[in-house]
């Protein structure tokens, strides 16, 4: 293997601009290529019989969005792999999820491709258009090699596969009944669904710190502020998710006049979320401030601006009279209820009473702790809570599941309840059956909202009436997607959700 193949982007671009002057022609491949296989070595191969100087750009492992446990082998072993490749004269790490910005960069004459690329259509991911449209943009053009072809992603789940036998088994037992494009189809179909969400907004800010040690004249462990990062939560994070999947979403929510917070939601919304926002004048925008060691990226401790009593009788008037004008417009509402005073006893009675499908979390959390149970709700069509929210409304730590979401069918009136497990998957109700599926994330960066995303889409998949074990499973990959995604920062994608089931189910 030769090292000095292996250079920055930044060295790269250079590099190349000199090779050009030089009258050399210069090919450039792209990819994860996660297991280095004979489809990947024919491919480079045929790919430097057509140019000069061959370059390989690597995805790196944190935008290997390809399924849980991947990349099998991690950026810098990727790299000195191909390295090692007669046929690869330079290999480079990207910066980015994607090419185009790489390609811009770096100029090739050609953008090389295997012959799975070449019905572009397919591409579930539609990247290969961007990446036409970049290297045409820098006067250079889209060649396809005619090699065979392997699947890296199958031969790692066939051989390398990192999970437990009983994952492995849900996995085969699934395949028999449905192909990764039979779940792609349904995930499409959500696009024609119109949805109304109402709930807390909740603005999360990160403020990461470094702990310097205790204070000598207190028990107080001192940090020094390092930076801080703010996010969209709560119901916002719940309707930008939704507009990922869905064909129209109209977000209801209400601020605090103390702290408005509408130029970050201005910026934070998703731009095909219609909103009406209410505003209460007896507190701030519920802002929840974490400390995190950014090291361990541990929370340190967490402080809480928000009023959560319940809003007046005169915005609630207000906000009842909005929502019985609205919510027949719309084929599913969903509830994000946070327990922070905006969804009052009154207006879950207008929301059961108006809507055609209600979809409902209530969530526990450590600002309502012991007061909002999903018990407040007397019918939903569909529930996604976790186990906690299951026993503390029965103050039952022992049972059961399957026998405590028996009691919260007969408390709730709901066709199917999910009851998300962590680390042991989920288990959905669905008439008078249980449907388990285990949890497929192999890491946790941070599990704020891994649960509204969860809810958010397998809401609609429950509208639309998708098979129950369809549905887990759809639940269980959002969840392993949203668990990589630090404090709401951006939803989880539709095109990651594609491509996710697209890798772990060949």
């Amino acid at each position: 293997m030769k090292k000095s193949k292996i250079v920055s982007l930044e060295e790269l671009a250079e590099i190349c601009k000199k090779l050009k002057k030089q009258g050399k022609t210069i090919g450039q491949c792209h990819g994860c290529f996660d297991l280095l296989h004979p489809g990947h070595i024919k491919h480079f191969e045929a790919a430097k019989e057509v140019v000069d100087i061959l370059i390989v750009t690597i995805t790196p492992d944190r935008f290997v969005n390809k399924g849980p446990g991947r990349p099998v082998f991690p950026e810098q072993l990727r790299m000195e792999s191909i390295a090692a490749l007669d046929s690869v004269d330079y290999v480079a790490l990207n910066h980015w999820a994607t090419a185009t910005e790489t390609i811009k960069l770096i100029k090739p004459d050609y953008y090389i491709k295997g012959q799975d690329y070449k019905e572009k259509e397919k591409d579930i991911t539609k990247g290969i258009y961007d990446e036409e449209n970049a290297v045409k943009s820098v006067g250079g053009k889209l060649y396809f090699t005619e090699e065979i072809t392997f699947s890296s992603s199958r031969l790692i789940n066939a051989f390398f596969s990192p999970h437990s036998s009983n994952t492995r088994e849900f996995i085969t037992r699934l395949k028999k009944s449905y192909s990764a494009n039979e779940f792609i189809a349904q995930i499409e179909k959500l696009n024609k669904l119109k949805i109304l969400v109402i709930g807390d907004t909740i603005i999360d800010e990160y403020h990461y710190c470094s702990p310097l040690g205790k204070s000598s004249k207190s028990p107080t462990i001192s940090s020094i502020y390092l930076r801080e990062e703010v996010f969209a939560g709560g119901v916002l994070a719940v309707a930008n998710h939704l507009e990922q999947f869905a064909g129209e979403v109209k977000l209801i929510t209400c601020l605090g006049k103390k702290n408005l917070q509408k130029e970050l939601i201005g910026r934070t919304l998703s731009k095909g979320v219609d909103s009406h926002l209410f505003v209460r004048d007896d507190g701030p925008t519920n802002t929840k401030r974490r400390y995190i060691d950014k090291y361990m990226n541990i929370k340190l401790f967490e402080v809480t601006f928000m009023n959560d009593r319940n809003i007046n009788a005169k915005l609630e008037e207000e906000v009842i009279s909005y929502l019985k004008t609205e919510i027949p417009k719309y084929d599913l509402t969903l509830v994000a209820d946070f327990g922070h005073g905006f969804i009052t006893p009154a207006i879950i009675k207008t929301i059961e009473s108006s809507a055609k499908y209600i979809a409902v979390n209530a969530q526990t959390n450590s600002n309502n702790y012991g007061f909002n149970y999903i018990t407040k709700y007397k019918k939903a069509n569909y529930i996604s809570i976790d186990e906690k929210e299951l026993r503390l409304p029965f103050g039952d730590n022992y049972a059961d599941v399957e026998t405590l979401v028996k009691k919260l069918k007969k408390v709730v009136k709901s066709e199917q309840i999910q009851i998300t497990l962590g680390q042991e998957g989920s288990v959905l109700y669905n008439r008078n059956k249980f449907y388990k599926a285990p949890a497929f994330a192999r890491t946790v960066k941070d599990s704020v909202g891994a649960g509204d995303a969860v809810l958010a889409i397998t809401a609609l998949c429950a509208y639309n009436r998708i098979a129950p074990e369809a549905l887990c499973f759809i639940g269980n990959c959002v969840g392993a997607l949203a668990v990589e995604i630090i404090g709401n920062e951006h939803p989880v994608y539709k095109k990651d959700l594609l491509r996710f089931i697209q890798h772990f189910l060949k």
